[in-house]
């Protein structure tokens, strides 16, 4: 599965896989692939570097990278001022702090221990926060920079071409793909209405040809759904050169989901067992339909903040949700592609299954070609 691309990054496969399990990466590269680490739940320089420490020990000097979750723009308070993540906090209506409540406690979620803190929260799209794992990133020899909100700061994108590295940006319009391309991105990810987290409206069948055709000549990543070696056969036949692939990692055996439970549900799960919700962030995000999304997409209830007002305000449910299993509420970003997850498999049996799926679709496709041409 080779492209432009992927010679140019040295990768033997044209996939691209994020997730934020450094083993994954590592497994993910190894296995001739492109791995790329979610970096949003890093709020701490050192939690960053350890895991960046034990990719460089892990990944065999195989290509890797990192995906961020930046804003182009700051938050800004009055006079300019950079808005801190208590700022922020103290902007969140107490009727929805109350309807947080009310809801845990329709469900037994139990608390969490005296002085333990909620483990899970979404502050890397502070512009501060993600500066400082990139400071930490760009001491480690990264080949690829993604941002998940967009093209990041313009002085961002200047730093990382200067050491070498290639700038990703996620689209989910062909709109959306022109800017980044004005912005001086390197690759648009063009993520389709069936991904895992943050999506748009527009189906990956209709949204890659579209992103190809408006940001050429610049290479240009499938996302949305993918999960087997057919779908990546589609998405280079597009025009793409090569795939994203997120939400299949989930339940490989070098993930850590830290729950059972989590990945039981995830087995089990049909294609039609998400929903695309703005219960996790403030912002439309496909992930598995639970008693917790149904509550927040409820119109009789209060109804969600905006980012990043909604992430700060749910977070320790989230952690307690977690923590205890609480099955009904337990859910996670995921996309549509969880039908087709339904065993645990190694990195590299997912991708000996990609490989032989893709050579059996490129072979069918060259006999159909073949019979239907001039004999």
């Amino acid at each position: 599965m080779q492209t432009e691309l992927s010679r140019q990054l040295g990768v033997e496969h044209a996939v691209f896989g994020f997730t934020p399990f450094p083993a994954v990466a590592a497994a993910i590269s190894r296995a001739g692939g492109f791995g790329v680490l979610g970096a949003v739940r890093y709020t701490a320089p050192d939690e960053l570097k350890r895991d960046l420490d034990w990719i460089e020990a892990h990944v065999g000097g195989h290509p890797y990278g990192l995906d961020v979750v930046m804003p182009a723009t700051k938050a800004e308070g009055p006079a300019g001022r950079t808005l801190t993540e208590a700022d922020v906090e103290a902007m969140i209506p107490e009727g929805h702090r109350r309807f947080v409540r009310d809801t845990l406690a329709k469900h037994g979620v139990p608390e969490l221990d005296e002085g333990e803190a909620a483990g899970w929260r979404i502050t890397g799209w502070m512009e501060q926060v993600a500066r400082t794992q990139l400071d930490v990133a760009f001491d480690y020899p990264i080949r690829l920079l993604a941002n998940a909100l967009g093209p990041p700061p313009a002085d961002v994108v200047a730093r990382a071409h200067e050491q070498g590295v290639l700038v990703a940006a996620l689209a989910g319009s062909a709109r959306h793909a022109r800017k980044h391309k004005d912005a001086g991105i390197d690759i648009v990810v063009a993520q389709g209405y069936e991904a895992g987290g943050h999506t748009g409206e527009i189906a990956s069948m209709v949204l890659t040809p579209e992103v190809v055709d408006a940001v050429d000549p610049l290479p240009v990543l499938a996302a949305g759904g993918i999960g087997s070696g057919r779908q990546i056969a589609a998405a280079l036949a597009l025009g793409a050169q090569g795939a994203w692939l997120g939400s299949v990692w989930l339940t490989v055996t070098e993930a850590d989901l830290h729950s059972p439970t989590l990945t039981r549900k995830l087995l089990a799960a049909g294609s039609g067992d998400t929903v695309r919700s703005r219960a996790l962030t403030g912002k439309p995000a496909r992930q598995l339909r639970t008693g917790w999304t149904d509550a927040w997409d409820d119109p009789e209830g209060p109804g969600t903040l905006p980012m990043p007002l909604q992430g700060l305000l749910v977070a320790e449910a989230v952690s307690r949700i977690q923590k205890h299993e609480v099955e009904p509420l337990l859910g996670t970003p995921v996309g549509q592609i969880v039908g087709r997850m339904t065993s645990e498999r190694s990195v590299q049996a997912v991708f000996d299954d990609l490989t032989r799926e893709f050579e059996r679709a490129v072979d069918r496709v060259n006999r159909i070609a073949g019979r239907s041409g001039p004999s």
